[in-house]
């Protein structure tokens, strides 16, 4: 059976973010720019963050920032993992 994947919205300082969400059994991995950024899960009412380490990272590759590009650089941190698991909740509900 293939996973569905679903994007998001996230504010990210001043401006918004697409992420593509890829629900797996017990977390959901966040995928940008065809790069898996880590994952989140949510534990005791709260969503935590999982490192790139933590999960496997099957077809895709590690997202890796690129200074060059166009696109917004973002930091996976304890604060953006709350932000990405809000938005999920959202559309899970």
């Amino acid at each position: 059976m293939e996973k569905e994947a679903f994007n998001i919205r996230v504010g990210y300082g001043k401006k918004e973010v697409t992420l593509t969400i890829l629900k797996e059994k017990d977390y959901y991995k966040v995928i940008y720019f065809g790069g898996i950024m880590g994952a989140v899960r949510h534990e005791r009412n709260e969503w935590v963050l999982m490192k790139t380490t933590e999960i496997p990272a099957g077809d895709l590759p590690i997202y890796t920032p690129e200074l060059k590009g166009e696109r917004l650089e973002i930091v996976f941190d304890e604060h953006t993992a709350r932000a990405i698991g809000k938005e999920i909740e959202h559309l899970i509900d």
